[in-house]
């Protein structure tokens, strides 16, 4: 896709990060830096918002791709709009704005992910307008938060008994964990590509990552951690376990991480995890977000876990035991804005 024949100007993007940081429906993806990353590798992007006094009040990074042979393109909001789902007047006059935008942009259809409780009112808000839920995933609709508001003692005291054990083992054993930079990029990418290659996932490219931290560390919103052995050198493949950790306002996430086969008994990916949620609520977040579950039941997700590892059962025996609460999301929601959008919705199935 080609890039865009305009410039937003850096300070309507400086009030729109800043609005969203202060928002309950902020989002990470729904900041500027997330559309800049993303412009890298195969998107396109815009925002759009609605203003009261030069200030936003409601608003959307929207992402674009070019569908196959370029007839069109996909117009998608990751987590958001950021709105006053509550609001009718205000969600109507958004997604009006948005939707002319996205026809200007040659959208055959536009995805929404609001970053809802599942069964809100943004479903009622949704169907009255004219949207229907997916069939398709992008983000995980189900996830695992962790209240940093209690003290350390306190986030511990409420994870699995194991799962504290690991992390006071990993500390009793000589694992450390520091913060990288952008020069550990390569350290880091290295345990995403032996974990993708050992648990059968798919991994960005070095230039994602190395992307990512470019783009948020300036306001210090991104974290590199690295799990080592007190005994071994610091950086490169020495590194046992790694993982990127992003914060605007009050919330945090941990978007990807990966691990070494090497010293696994010592639980570093245990250590980096803990590591990742002091240095979140260090800088003020209430919240850390695991990002991603399997979409099930909390009843079925229990009596499963166990004896599933495919697709997120996996990573979810792992996350269960840092405690926090199951949240569903509303996941999904498209609207076709050109007729033939539902033959080319057979064909294309989108991506991150």
């Amino acid at each position: 896709m080609p890039a865009r024949s305009y410039t937003l100007e850096p300070q309507a993007l400086e009030r729109w990060n800043r609005w969203v940081a202060a928002h309950p429906a902020g989002n990470l993806l729904q900041t500027s830096q997330w559309g800049s990353l993303k412009q890298g590798f195969g998107w396109d992007w815009d925002l759009v918002t609605l203003e009261d006094g030069g200030t936003p009040v409601a608003g959307a990074i929207v992402l674009y791709r070019a569908l196959p042979l370029r007839i069109g393109t996909i117009a998608y909001v990751p987590r958001g709009p950021v709105v006053d789902w509550k609001n009718t007047g205000q969600v109507k006059a958004l997604l009006a704005k948005l939707h002319k935008a996205a026809r200007k942009r040659r959208a055959w259809a536009c995805w929404l992910e609001p970053e809802v409780i599942d069964q809100g009112p943004a479903a009622t808000q949704l169907s009255g307008l004219g949207y229907t839920p997916s069939p398709r995933t992008i983000q995980p609709r189900s996830t695992i938060v962790v209240d940093l508001s209690p003290s350390e003692d306190e986030i511990l005291a409420a994870m699995k008994s194991k799962t504290r054990y690991n992390i006071r083992l990993a500390e009793r054993k000589g694992v450390t964990v520091r913060e990288g930079s952008l020069s550990d990029i390569d350290a880091f990418y290295a345990l995403m590509q032996e974990t993708g290659k050992r648990d059968a996932f798919g991994i960005h490219t070095l230039e994602y990552y190395q992307r990512a931290m470019t783009l948020y560390a300036p306001e210090g919103q991104v974290a590199l951690l690295l799990a080592e052995l007190e005994d071994e050198p610091l950086a490169g493949p020495k590194s046992l376990a790694g993982l990127m950790v992003f914060a605007v306002g009050t919330k945090s996430w941990y978007i990807c991480g990966g691990s070494s086969d090497r010293h696994r008994n010592l639980m570093p990916a245990y250590a980096v995890q803990w590591a990742a949620m002091r240095w979140a609520k260090a800088r003020g977040c209430t919240t850390y977000d695991l990002w991603g579950i399997p979409d099930e039941t909390e009843e079925t997700l229990e009596a499963q876990f166990s004896d599933r590892s495919d697709g997120l059962w996996g990573v979810y025996r792992f996350k269960r035991g840092f405690g926090g609460q199951i949240v569903r999301y509303a996941g999904l929601w498209e609207r076709a804005l050109n007729p033939l959008y539902p033959l080319a919705a057979r064909v294309y199935q989108g991506g991150q």
